[in-house]
């Protein structure tokens, strides 16, 4: 497993980060934990989680997959890099939710009572919340650092002029620095290239994309005449939310471009459109998930996978329209 820097701090992550949000609810605790212990046995010491996590739950699992990420911690939390993420909705009240200093302090101490730890390495905004004040949001985060509840803040699915603002307020109030970015990035959803990925590159930030199978698509198990017989795309209203996304003619006709492409290749299409996101150097790592341990081979194997200097553009150019909004002339 190879390591890099997350952003221009000190901290140096796996390249391959293990997404959790399918604990709990598609995946049951035993298998959660074998996913666990394999993705840990093939070197990723970073995951990532959240506390409304499991993915296509409510508020009577939230909270459950950080319980099962605790449990599994027990006598390793030296041993892994660990983030968490906070925002979304917890509780009945309205305040239960968003990114109020009030919500944020409770939300980070039961993080932490449900993960079994006193601190978390990288703690994230899972969304932008535009009813709070940067000012007040940055001042709560800054407390949890300095309380050394939380070693490091970040964000995810940001709007780039969101996140230089919120990094303009911090620099000059001299709070804690949001460190990392979050975005969806995949050959089929290349929209953050344009203007996040630029802004990272700049400012240092380090960039932790999800979703780089494209809740699965990218495996090429699906196909478009035929309705999704599992995974992300029948959890409820999430997977309403990853058809939406993904589930178009246009999307399947590119797949089979690039199955094309791939039809001489020794590596799997998962590992390919994996190495592809990691082959951006802005990229720091990508996190992958899985709802069975068997699922995680060809994610490993994109860890040290080198894509062909051809392979690579010849990729980027089947996927180039989405990411949208290019100047053609």
């Amino acid at each position: 497993m190879h390591y890099r820097r997350l952003g221009d701090t000190g901290l140096t992550v796996s390249r391959l980060c293990l997404g959790t949000m399918t604990f709990g609810l598609q995946t049951e605790e035993a298998e959660s934990a074998n996913i666990l212990d394999k993705a840990f046995a093939g070197g990723i010491t970073f995951i990532d989680t959240a506390d409304v996590y499991p993915l296509g739950g409510d508020l009577k699992t939230a909270g459950r997959t950080e319980e099962i990420v605790g449990r599994w911690l027990k006598g390793k939390r030296d041993k892994v890099v660990l983030a968490t993420k906070a925002v979304g909705k917890m509780g009945p009240n309205p305040w239960d939710q968003g990114a109020s200093r009030k919500h944020l302090l409770d939300a980070i101490d039961a993080s932490l009572r449900r993960l079994n730890t006193d601190y978390v390495d990288l703690y994230q905004l899972h969304s932008d919340d535009p009813l709070t004040p940067f000012d007040e949001t940055l001042e709560a985060l800054d407390a949890v650092v300095r309380s050394g509840k939380v070693r490091y803040i970040g964000v995810s699915n940001f709007l780039s002029y969101r996140l230089a603002l919120a990094l303009g307020r911090s620099d000059a109030r001299g709070l804690a620095r949001f460190v990392s970015v979050q975005p969806r990035y995949n050959l089929l959803f290349r929209q953050i290239e344009r203007e996040l990925l630029p802004l990272a590159a700049e400012e240092h930030i380090g960039v932790i994309p999800y979703n780089p199978l494209a809740g699965g698509i990218l495996t090429g198990k699906h196909r478009h005449d035929a309705k999704p017989s599992d995974g992300r795309f029948n959890l409820g209203t999430a997977g309403k939310t990853y058809q939406d996304r993904y589930w178009h003619e246009g999307e399947f006709e590119t797949l089979e471009t690039l199955r094309g492409m791939l039809k001489d290749s020794s590596a799997s299409m998962a590992t390919v459109a994996i190495a592809w996101v990691l082959a951006n150097p802005v990229i720091t790592a990508a996190i992958i998930g899985a709802s069975r341990a068997s699922q995680l081979d060809d994610s490993l194997a994109a860890a040290t996978l080198v894509l062909d200097a051809d392979l690579k553009s010849r990729l980027d150019g089947a996927t180039k329209q989405y990411r949208f909004g290019d100047a053609t002339r």
